[in-house]
């Protein structure tokens, strides 16, 4: 069961994601929590206090998924490829990487923090994969994987801008495929 403090944290988050920071009131996330009134209050400072706890949550549980894909068997090029595939709504856009559209979160270092902790986390995640697949043999000596692993998180995050200007979740299946491929590639 939870407790009224991760029901907040998790309504937050929820909250963050569909409607961003600004379009975000404290009375709609104490309705989707159903905590009672007040509660917010009780185990946070403010609207900002929460938003924090909620991006470090978001961030956190994804940050969990994809260390499960890229840590899994395979080799360097399945495991990325088996990031680039993972379950995911492109239609609603990432978790993390939607709060760097809301101008309220870049404008504040405290709630920016979490978001980009979480790409440069990600970033190095893949790069060791990459390096992984190089010192092995598998990929060419003259990979540069912090390059390419911008390339797959930007494939990533741009494929959700993309399905989400042409609601066409398409889009983003077809950026990951285009990621996927320049991975393949670096076979060695």
């Amino acid at each position: 069961m939870r407790t009224t403090k991760e029901a907040l944290v998790e309504a937050a988050a929820e909250l963050l994601w569909e409607r961003g920071y600004a379009a975000t009131s404290p009375a709609m996330i104490q309705k989707r929590s159903r905590a009672g009134q007040g509660s917010m209050y009780h185990h946070f400072s403010g609207k900002a206090d929460l938003a924090l706890t909620a991006i470090r949550h978001s961030a956190r549980q994804l940050s969990t998924a994809v260390e499960a894909v890229l840590a899994g068997g395979g080799s360097a090029v399945e495991r990325i490829g088996a990031y680039l595939d993972m379950e995911r709504s492109p239609l609603a856009g990432c978790r993390v990487g939607r709060l760097v559209q809301d101008p309220d979160v870049v404008a504040d270092d405290h709630l920016r923090a979490p978001v980009a902790e979480f790409f440069a986390w990600s970033r190095q995640r893949i790069a060791e994969v990459l390096e992984e697949g190089v010192r092995s043999g598998e990929l060419r000596q003259d990979t540069d994987p912090a390059a390419m692993a911008y390339l797959v998180v930007a494939a990533v995050q741009g494929g959700y801008v993309l399905a989400r200007a042409q609601q066409d979740e398409q889009a983003f299946r077809r950026a990951t495929e285009a990621a996927k491929a320049a991975v393949a590639r670096l076979r060695a």
